[in-house]
């Protein structure tokens, strides 16, 4: 997705240059998403190209998109905790120390990495007058969009390989029949066509089965997970698809994305992003509760002020991913994680309005709507 946007932003640029146009800021919160298709919101950003002088939003172009991507493509350096922790992003200083000096014969280090760190190193405190050195020397457009243009193949090129993670497969490995899957896709579809929402969630998403049901019946649904492995794949079978309601997103929903810039406002957390209307929660309560250690009721108590109805799945402490989970904890760690604690905390935040055992018999399907 950040690809994407990046080539978006390049395209758009090189377009507005030959327009007599410039465009003075590179950041990918200008890119906003229909589903998978990526359109550049800030229309603000445009400005009349001024002759003789560079690129201004080149240094925000390669904090933002161009370093996350050559990170990952070229050291495996997965960026999403990079780019959460700084509204910024990460700077030519930053992402030199990142590289090794072998990583200088790679295309577009030694060029946008080393140099770029070398350049604002000794400019840093200098009162020279950068712009007006380059119009005295002849700086000409035809060098941004050169530049642009080299840009736009570097990126293109860039692919990252993520590894294998216990994610990756598990939409056609894991525990469950075809039967149960079946059961469960019919539960889900049952739910979700009741009537039309505005935003389904769907946390822990994984290959987006399940928001792909629920999509059918809502305006807009966002698929999230916390494996970006997992995400890049959803995003891209979604691309090809043509999707344009469903949003993939990179997100541990036990550790979200918090408010940045000036007191936390400039980029919003995402509850105050827009609140859903149906939440789906499969396949994922043993993990915030027992590998995230976040108490029931408070991850119920937190589904229960986002004001949405839920579809969600307790699996029993004798089910194989859940007895995994419980393995790795000190005994007596959670000995309240049981269908009995679990049924009375949703009580008391929502009503149940239907359940389901599948054939396995160690999970069972709730869908719920808030107490008022």
């Amino acid at each position: 997705m950040l690809k994407d946007a990046a080539l978006l932003q390049l395209s758009l640029l090189d377009e507005a240059i030959g327009e007599g146009l410039m465009l003075k800021d590179s950041s990918p919160y200008n890119v906003q998403w229909r589903g998978t298709n990526p359109v550049f919101i800030d229309v603000g950003s445009f400005e009349k190209l001024r002759e003789g002088e560079p690129w201004a939003g080149y240094r925000q172009f390669c904090m933002l998109f161009l370093y996350p991507l050559l990170l990952q493509a070229y050291r495996g350096i997965e960026y999403p905790p990079l780019l959460r922790g700084a509204i910024d992003g990460i700077s030519p200083v930053q992402a030199r120390r990142m590289f090794s000096a072998r990583d200088l014969f790679r295309r577009g280090v030694l060029t946008h990495v080393a140099l770029h760190a070398r350049l604002e190193r000794r400019y840093a405190d200098s009162s020279k007058d950068v712009k007006g050195e380059l119009k005295k020397a002849g700086f000409k457009t035809e060098l941004i969009r050169a530049n642009v243009r080299g840009l736009t193949r570097l990126i293109e090129r860039l692919e990252w390989q993520p590894r294998a993670t216990a994610w990756t497969g598990y939409g056609t490995q894991n525990t469950y029949t075809d039967a149960e899957v079946e059961r469960k896709a019919a539960f889900v579809r049952e739910a979700a066509s009741s009537r039309r929402r505005r935003l389904v969630w769907d946390i822990g998403a994984n290959d987006g089965r399940y928001t792909r049901i629920a999509a059918e019946h809502s305006d807009h649904a966002l698929a999230i997970d916390a494996d970006q492995a997992v995400v890049d794949a959803l995003y891209r079978s979604l691309r090809e698809e043509g999707s344009k309601t469903i949003l993939p997103l990179v997100m541990n929903i036990a550790d979200p994305s918090p408010g940045l810039g000036w007191r936390g406002k400039e980029r919003k957390p995402l509850p105050e992003r827009g609140t859903p209307d149906l939440t789906l929660c499969l396949a994922l309560v043993h993990h915030v509760v027992i590998g995230a250690n976040i108490p029931m009721q408070e991850f119920l108590g937190w589904l229960r002020e986002l004001g949405t109805e839920l579809v969600i799945e307790f699996p029993a402490p004798e089910d194989p991913m859940a007895a995994r989970l419980l393995a790795r904890k000190r005994e007596g760690t959670h000995d309240d994680f049981t269908q009995e604690s679990f049924e009375r905390a949703l009580s008391e935040a929502f009503e149940v309005e239907r359940s389901e055992r599948l054939e396995s018999g160690t999970r069972v399907l709730y869908r719920a709507r808030p107490r008022v």
